[in-house]
């Protein structure tokens, strides 16, 4: 029997009336995945990149997430075609790839997305969870329809050079990294700075001009929602691991702090 794969993270942003939001799942952990996939929120951001995500692990976090109603977008660690090639095989249909620069950047990630002659990558839809092993009809022809792309800004040559990647054909949003770019502009540590923020918004209006939609990671409760109210049309709220620190911390400061176990009596 035939079978068809899910929507893209491009059409769940173009079928919402609403910003979507999403979280990072940095743990690898399959059951941390699963728990956040149940949440309630619209999207997963499963990291590669700065955690030691391997391509085993993607697999079993695209498998735990499939039973829920969530969109995973894999974050690639690098602009690689092999990792890139390997990743969609797997059966990642959405990908952040980080470090976009330029728009020959972008267009070389949207190469590695799609099959000759449109780009690059290789065929083996028969071998992979891709395609389901040769049981989603027409994937080949159509394997543009199953995988979307979005390029991460996270530099000032970035951010110079916005609205041409916006512009490239493939790219399907642009996401900004305040973190990376902070420190791209001297202010490492200060993503709230004035001036990251203004880099920020810059990206913002040249996707908008361009028809692009785009997205921003903002932990902070009140930067997210001054980012949605900027016009963001996806925000990463917050990470696994985040969540599981600051949570401790709380338990720690209030059961395990000098003092925690004096108790009034009465």
């Amino acid at each position: 029997m035939p079978l068809r794969l899910n929507p893209t993270f491009r059409a769940a942003l173009a079928a919402s009336d609403r910003p979507l939001a999403g979280m990072w799942v940095c743990s690898g952990s399959p059951v941390a995945a699963e728990i956040a996939a149940g949440s309630g929120l619209d999207w997963l951001l499963l990291d590669m990149e700065h955690s030691a995500t391997s391509l085993e692990t993607v697999l079993v976090l695209l498998q735990v997430t499939a039973a829920y109603p969530v969109t995973p977008v894999v974050r690639v660690p690098w602009n690689d075609p092999v990792v890139i090639k390997q990743v969609l095989d797997l059966g990642a249909q959405n990908l952040i790839v980080p470090m976009v620069s330029s728009a020959d950047e972008a267009r070389a990630a949207v190469a590695a997305t799609r099959y000759p002659p449109a780009g690059i990558r290789g065929v083996g839809s028969a071998l992979a969870r891709s395609a389901r092993w040769n049981r989603v009809d027409g994937y080949l022809t159509g394997a543009t329809e199953h995988v979307s792309l979005t390029v991460q800004i996270e530099t000032t040559a970035g951010v110079a050079a916005a609205a041409e990647i916006a512009a490239v054909e493939g790219v399907d949003a642009v996401f900004v990294g305040p973190s990376d770019l902070s420190a791209s502009m001297g202010l490492l540590g200060r993503q709230s700075h004035p001036d990251v923020v203004a880099a920020v918004h810059a990206v913002f209006a040249a996707c908008r001009d361009a028809g692009t939609p785009v997205g921003v990671n903002a932990f902070d409760p009140a930067v997210a929602e001054a980012y949605l109210d900027a016009g963001a049309d996806f925000v990463a709220v917050g990470a696994d691991v985040a969540l599981l620190a600051r949570a401790s911390e709380a338990l720690a400061q209030r059961f395990a702090a000098p003092g925690s176990g004096e108790r009034a009596s009465y």
